[in-house]
């Protein structure tokens, strides 16, 4: 799955942004380094989950974003606020065991 290492690198950064409301700033090394080749891929991702810049080969390179720090309040109060989203309550099913042969 060597062609998809991009892909979920990416990913889990990206997701981690959104699921938290907050910038990600993934740092990856480049090149080829003890006879292994190095993904690099640095990016910066939005709270949104968007990535904003990224590292485009696998010399050395400089990216930066100026972060908007508000930005992560609207994913952190709305979309992700647990405290007025969360229904324990609606739980039950979930955790009941069931044995069922």
């Amino acid at each position: 799955m060597d062609h998809l290492q991009d892909f979920h690198n990416h990913l889990s950064l990206q997701a981690g942004a959104y699921q938290n409301g907050t910038w990600v700033a993934g740092a990856a090394k480049a090149g080829k380094e003890e006879g292994c080749d190095l993904i690099g891929g640095s990016c910066i991702v939005a709270p949104s989950g968007e990535i904003m810049v990224r590292c485009e080969t696998l010399g050395d390179e400089l990216i930066s974003w100026s972060c908007n720090l508000d930005e992560c309040r609207e994913i952190q109060d709305n979309i992700f606020n647990f405290s007025i989203h969360r229904e324990p309550q609606e739980y039950g099913a979930l955790s009941e065991i069931t044995h069922k042969r």
